[in-house]
């Protein structure tokens, strides 16, 4: 059935939050407006929504939710965090930058880590598939990692695996890219270039099938750690140049002589070619083809070398 508009009536039939937000524009007014609404295995539908400001009943009414007490609604927000809305909370969608919601079954929030960033999920477990949503990586190419702390192996959580999140303290997990690099026997020459430029001194290595650069002797910080100089592995993933490597690590390991201990997020080992290296988490969040190189990796190295908490 076609939709009439009135005389005098400016707004448009429908209006999708989720473009409005890829164009970098403003929401026209509408008569609806759709939203993407997700279960709690990260399964999508559209919304068709009256109001563009909303509150959590309505989002929930709209969802035909049996029962809207019993559920909670979250707005994922353009930076992946999650921000919780109370049921009777309005949401604007025409500034807040979300256009997608999750809705649990659930009267309790459970609180983890993944890469640095603090979530909140509705349910008692989790599991790796939806971690990675959450991580906002490729689903193909990266793994999620429990993390074990006081110097145990971290634990691989496949995508159809479930973690319990309701044991006592916060569960921290790290995404990390699959690091073989099949077929790449020497460093592109755009990167070889630069090493050579600028005098550094590189070996490739491989570990069964992974393989990495290492950066010789490179300088720290002076007096900011407890060595003037280590040595940096970067891990290539496959398709590099074309895909963005993913942390670095250190040997011999950097402690802050200020501070007496080792840096925010740089306390795990990772054992590579027989060597136990500091890893440390820094995660890249952009990369671009063709354009970027080692060259990138070295500087944000640097830039995380240099501002180390």
């Amino acid at each position: 059935m076609q939709t009439v508009t009135p005389r005098g009536d400016d707004r448009i039939p429908l209006e999708d939050v989720g473009a409005a937000i890829r164009e970098g524009r403003g929401l026209h007014p509408a008569h609806l407006y759709r939203i993407v609404v997700l279960d709690d295995q990260f399964n999508e539908r559209h919304l068709e929504l009256s109001d563009p400001v909303p509150t959590a009943r309505q989002i929930l009414q709209a969802a035909t939710v049996s029962s809207v007490e019993d559920y909670s609604v979250y707005a994922i927000l353009s930076s992946g965090d999650f921000e919780d809305l109370r049921l009777d909370e309005t949401y604007d969608l025409r500034g807040r930058g979300a256009e997608r919601f999750v809705i649990f079954q659930t009267d309790r929030a459970f609180k983890f880590m993944i890469d640095d960033r603090q979530l909140e999920w509705g349910k008692p477990s989790i599991s790796g598939r939806v971690l990675k949503s959450l991580a906002g990586v490729p689903m193909d190419t990266y793994d999620v990692y429990l993390e074990v702390r006081g110097g145990g192996q971290d634990v691989l959580i496949r995508d159809a695996d479930l973690i319990e999140l309701s044991k006592p303290g916060i569960e921290r997990f790290i995404t990390l890219i699959r690091d073989t690099t099949e077929g790449l026997m020497g460093l592109p020459e755009a990167d070889q270039r630069y090493l050579d430029s600028h005098g550094i001194t590189a070996e490739m290595i491989s570990d069964g099938p992974h393989t990495g650069v290492v950066l010789k002797q490179m300088l720290v910080p002076a007096e900011k750690f407890n060595h003037l100089a280590t040595d940096l592995l970067v891990i290539l993933p496959p398709g590099y140049p074309d895909i963005a490597p993913d942390m670095f690590f250190c040997d011999p390991w950097l402690t802050l002589v200020s501070a007496g201990r080792y840096p925010t997020c740089a306390d795990r080992p990772h054992e590579f070619l027989g060597r136990n290296w500091q890893r440390w988490s820094r995660h890249n969040s952009s990369w671009r083809p063709g354009i970027d190189g080692l060259h990138t990796m070295i500087k944000r190295i640097e830039h995380a070398l240099a501002e180390a908490k």
